[in-house]
């Protein structure tokens, strides 16, 4: 198996991060990757915003939960606080991903997905523990997301796409088993 592959094979999803930040040169190589994604007609509707800042991560964190505390289904608020009542599960570092409207209407969700993968597989391929977390969107879905976009030095007209969150994990664990099922073969 090569090493793309055996990245793919051994990426999991991190819920139990320590406080270790990884190094900004690690970071950096991350950052690269991200910004290497192909986009369509290569618009390159996304910016990448790197952050390793606590404080802001447990703002943003709080006014998250704050969110998904006020809405009438309470399924997503109970199932993150018996997992310890954090949205980004103490990670000490994220990437987010603005997005700028595409054409056509969505065609940047796709871009932000192959960014985020990218994002994903260069840190798997470091030791660096990641999850992907649409949960970051929450923090700008209130009143504060004008105060956040200025703080995370949001370039104008993009909104939040989602994040990865980076760190070091507690306990490693195994990757989630693939469903065969899900592939159908033509021939």
């Amino acid at each position: 198996m090569n090493d793309t592959l055996k990245t793919i094979s051994e990426r999991f999803s991190c819920r139990n991060f320590t406080d270790q930040v990884p190094e900004k040169k690690y970071l950096e190589a991350i950052a690269q990757a991200a910004i290497q994604a192909p986009s369509g007609m290569n618009r390159q509707c996304w910016h990448v915003i790197v952050v390793n800042n606590r404080d802001l991560i447990s703002e943003m964190d709080k006014e998250g939960i704050n969110i998904l505390s006020l809405m009438e289904d309470r399924s997503m608020y109970e199932r993150i606080m018996k997992r310890g009542g954090n949205l980004f599960y103490n990670a000490p570092c994220m990437i987010l991903i603005a997005l700028k409207e595409a054409y056509p209407k969505g065609a940047e969700l796709i871009d932000c997905g192959i960014l985020a993968q990218n994002i994903s597989l260069a840190a798997t391929s470091l030791g660096i523990a990641n999850l992907h977390c649409g949960f970051v969107g929450l923090a700008f879905a209130g009143n504060r997301a004008n105060e956040f976009k200025e703080k995370l030095k949001f370039p104008d007209e993009y909104e939040c796409g989602m994040g990865v969150l980076l760190g070091y994990t507690e306990n490693a664990m195994p990757p989630h088993v693939p469903n065969q099922n899900k592939i159908t073969y033509i021939e």
